[in-house]
């Protein structure tokens, strides 16, 4: 088992051992919390652990490059291997949140292959034949569902930082990583809606910004500084890890952009062209607009965002993106940022083996099909 695979086993039972103290907290409230909570293991179950791998490497990065560094530094017998799984812990935690409300927002009826957690919620409902409106309720009680684990974030992280040498810095990291994340979502919804009223030659920088703040800087560069900062890491050692970290961290999302109009649901549990339905400002989606032709354009533009597309219109659509070899220009894209990323790693004094494993994880989630 590698190094990532057996921190990955840690952090999944960290959160199943914070989540039974909550339950047992809220089960002194009422038995209600039993259900509630089964279903939140079954959403933090699932995922590809990307941010907590790079957490893992950002702390491996640096603990393991000091020249007094002991073999033991990075692994499971280092001291601080319990610090850097509860920072990670919380990354899962919050990403939870982030999805449960990205869903609600979106409208999504699936995650990783089971229903969303206001569907869910909506089924409890009406499998117990209670009163009012199921549909309602669920998205209700998923809002507070959210809630809770931003709380339960903030409080893991918390706890993490508590016991860590360089605690502070790591906490003042996750309040600003918290911060952008979420204002980074309000520019995504932000851009459905005001699209219509920019300088058209404004719309790619857009997609471009909130690509960077809503995904690239949460997925890979904050997770990266988050392990690094837990570490001690001196500021050349920040500096080359941003620069690689950002850099994937777009990559990601670009990839993210393909998935979301051309995955197949059978690997990404999705829905086929789900971005399309949600009306994404993709930086893909800028990409196609700027080079079809006008009354492509038009059709595209009435059309995407529409809950309601059948699978025919959503073949068109897609269609349409790959006649405008939008898809071809991101790969590019990704390449480009892949290639930044990787020159970046050499600009700092890092671990040799955290080098390695950065530059396979680029490519990994560059390259990903879920």
């Amino acid at each position: 088992m590698s190094a990532q695979q057996r921190f990955a086993r840690a952090v999944d039972g960290s959160l199943q051992e914070f989540l039974d103290e909550r339950e047992a907290v809220l089960a002194e409230v009422s038995a209600d919390a039993a259900p509630l909570v089964q279903r939140v293991r079954e959403l933090v179950s699932g995922g590809k652990r990307v941010r907590s791998a790079f957490v893992l490497w950002g702390w491996h990065a640096v603990t393991a490059a000091r020249p007094d560094a002991p073999h033991t530094a990075g692994t499971e017998q280092d001291p601080a291997w319990a610090d850097a799984v509860g920072v990670a812990t919380a990354m899962e935690l919050i990403h939870a949140a982030a999805l449960v409300h990205d869903d609600i927002i979106d409208g999504s009826d699936t995650r990783r292959g089971r229903p969303a957690m206001h569907r869910a919620l909506e089924t409890m409902h009406r499998d117990a034949e209670w009163a009012g409106d199921a549909r309602a309720w669920g998205t209700s009680a998923a809002v507070l569902v959210g809630d809770l684990l931003l709380n339960w974030a903030d409080d893991r992280m918390l706890l993490a930082c508590r016991a860590a040498e360089h605690g502070d810095a790591v906490h003042d990291e996750y309040r600003r990583m918290r911060e952008e994340v979420t204002f980074g979502q309000y520019l995504d919804v932000l851009e459905e809606a005001a699209w219509i009223r920019q300088d058209p030659a404004t719309l790619l920088d857009r997609a471009h910004t909130v690509a960077i703040h809503k995904s690239a800087r949460y997925s890979v560069e904050r997770p990266l500084a988050l392990g690094a900062l837990l570490a001690g890491a001196d500021e050349a050692q920040l500096e080359a890890l941003s620069g690689y970290g950002l850099p994937v961290g777009l990559a990601f999302q670009m990839r993210d952009d393909l998935l979301g109009v051309f995955g197949d649901p059978e690997v990404t549990g999705k829905p086929a062209g789900d971005d399309l339905r949600e009306g994404k400002r993709t930086v893909l989606v800028e990409i196609a607009r700027q080079r079809l032709t006008p009354g492509v354009r038009t059709m595209l533009d009435e059309l995407l965002g529409d809950p309601e597309l059948d699978e025919r219109q959503i073949a068109i659509l897609q269609d349409a993106i790959r006649g405008s070899q939008a898809p071809e220009r991101l790969e590019a894209l990704i390449d480009r940022s892949v290639g930044q990323a990787l020159e970046s790693l050499h600009e700092g004094t890092l671990s040799r083996s955290a080098v390695l494993e950065l530059e396979r994880l680029a490519d990994t989630v560059a390259k990903r099909d879920r």
